[in-house]
């Protein structure tokens, strides 16, 4: 495995920046703003917002130099120490080729966020090694109903070094909670779903799928030599084009050289099933000798666990599930 860039941990008093390389921080209320900003002041962190985070055009995002000027200039402003991103959205990969990637090498520090951001954190991680992050977005901590474990788990990677085992949550939920916070509906957690049995240890890629093929023949796409995918989709993914996306990965150089594949828990509306999932993974040759499993707390339901691109993952599906992650 190549070598990584570990950025420092995160301490009671640091200050993190909030940037908007997707959409706008302008499309964020002012209600969801102040819980989010409770919720760091709980954790000892201090929130400041990037100049142009609340710049919005048409497309509820801003300009590519804008968002590019906020970037560099959130990892080299020496106080900051960690940046998270405001939400996602669709352009992120607009600002691929206009990243200073030296200033990012040069000034490492914590970069956070999922969705449309899965190109930034795995662009970042392919050109310079430092290890990123896929997790919260700063709007998520605007909710008020099952955030605890979301937040259990973004203090376990960003407070300590130490390795740490991923349990499932109690519960999870898939509703609007942005629109209604108060009468929200809570499923219980049925744990993980075992499609393949065995045991693997990799180095962390993914994230949200038909965003992470973006990068696709280009060179932001990281190497999937030695990896564990964490992989995931959205309410506009369905089991057909889910099916696709996941065939377009396996197309990959290196594809054979992948050591196991970990799936974030569906939403609702993508009508995917337990039966669905292990019909596509079975139909995949690629697929049938190295460990696989489901349902883990990531991707865009609610709550969900904090992991590095670039990180270390041991995996074990046997009769027991054992997820653990570094980095």
């Amino acid at each position: 495995m190549n070598r990584m860039i570990v950025p420092e941990r995160l301490k009671v008093g640091d200050e993190i920046r909030v940037i908007a390389p997707s959409r706008s921080l302008n499309m964020i209320d002012s209600t969801t703003r102040e819980i989010a900003n409770s919720c760091f002041k709980e954790m000892g962190l201090k929130v400041s917002f990037s100049k142009n985070a609340e710049l919005v055009d048409e497309f509820v995002s801003s300009s590519i130099e804008s968002r590019i000027e906020d970037l560099h200039e959130a990892f080299t402003d020496k106080n900051i120490k960690g940046i998270l991103t405001t939400i996602g959205g669709y352009n992120a990969n607009q600002l691929l080729q206009y990243i200073d990637y030296e200033i990012i090498k040069n000034n490492p520090k914590i970069f956070c966020g999922f969705s449309d951001i899965t190109v930034l954190s795995n662009a970042i991680f392919a050109k310079t090694e430092l290890v990123t992050y896929s997790g919260p977005h700063y709007s998520t901590f605007g909710m008020k109903k099952g955030i605890d474990y979301t937040k259990e788990y973004f203090k376990k990677c960003f407070f300590n070094d130490e390795p740490f085992a991923v349990e499932p949550s109690a519960e999870w939920s898939d509703d609007p909670w942005f629109l209604e916070q108060e009468n929200r509906v809570f499923y219980k957690n049925e744990g993980y779903k075992i499609i393949n049995k065995g045991v693997a240890e990799g180095r962390i890629i993914g994230g949200n799928l038909c965003t992470l093929n973006l990068l696709q023949g280009t060179h932001y796409m990281p190497d999937l030599r030695d990896s564990i995918l964490f992989l995931e989709d959205d309410e506009l993914t369905f089991p057909e084009n889910f099916d696709r996306d996941l065939q377009s990965l396996i197309h990959l150089p290196n594809f054979n050289q992948v050591k196991g594949i970990v799936f974030g828990r569906f939403q609702i509306v993508s009508k995917m099933t337990d039966e669905l999932l292990l019909k596509i993974i079975q139909s995949k040759q690629a697929l049938r000798n190295i460990p696989i499993v489901a349902n883990v707390d990531f991707g865009h339901t609610t709550p969900h666990i904090t992991f590095p691109i670039g990180g270390l993952a041991k995996i074990s599906l046997n009769d027991n599930v054992e997820i653990r992650i570094q980095g």
